[in-house]
């Protein structure tokens, strides 16, 4: 059952929202590719990428903390949340030697967190669509990414390079094709 808080069922929501699925997939496919065919990104650029993320992220989650802060007694959670985002994202710039491996591990509890939630989405779907094994299979390449990364992470920077291009490329195909049984899956709004 879904909880009444949604305001319409999950997969309707996927089906309005099909060409978003196809878009990510396709940045995921184009990173991948691009990746590929330059090797030689260093892991210093990677690493300034996410600082930049994190830092943004923290900002927002700030922001949102203190606009939040008389709607919701828990406020203080996400305003902590959000100094450790800035926090983290300092560190990032004044000392990336120590943030690449902690970017390799980072990346690597991101890939098994999403993997494991599009597993639990995959399995909330199967009573809505067929062919949300598409999505379980996304998660399930998700956890194994992260695994192997967590298992190796000194293997090099090259080589998690190479490993994100290929989850990227084989994780985008699927979405890509989730998003047009999405948008075959139920008849659009007139």
């Amino acid at each position: 059952m879904i909880p009444s808080t949604f305001p319409r069922p999950l997969a309707e929501q996927l089906s309005r929202a099909w060409w978003l699925l196809l878009i990510r997939g396709l940045f995921a496919i184009a990173f991948g590719v691009f990746t590929w065919l330059q090797p030689g990104i260093s892991l210093a650029a990677l690493v300034l990428v996410f600082g930049i993320f994190v830092m943004a992220d923290g900002l927002l989650g700030v922001i949102t903390a203190i606009q939040g802060r008389k709607e919701n007694d828990a406020w203080w959670a996400l305003l902590l949340w959000g100094l450790v985002g800035i926090g983290v994202g300092l560190i990032t710039f004044f000392a990336p030697g120590i943030t690449a491996l902690v970017l390799v591990l980072y990346v690597a509890a991101w890939a098994l967190a999403t993997g494991l939630l599009q597993i639990v989405a995959a399995v909330r779907l199967r009573k809505e669509i067929e062919g949300e094994w598409l999505l379980a299979l996304g998660g399930l390449v998700s956890v194994v990414f992260g695994v192997l990364v967590m298992i190796q992470p000194g293997a090099g920077a090259l080589a998690l390079l190479w490993m994100l291009a290929a989850y990227a490329v084989l994780f985008g195909v699927l979405l890509v094709v989730l998003a047009f049984k999405m948008r075959k899956a139920m008849p659009r709004a007139a």
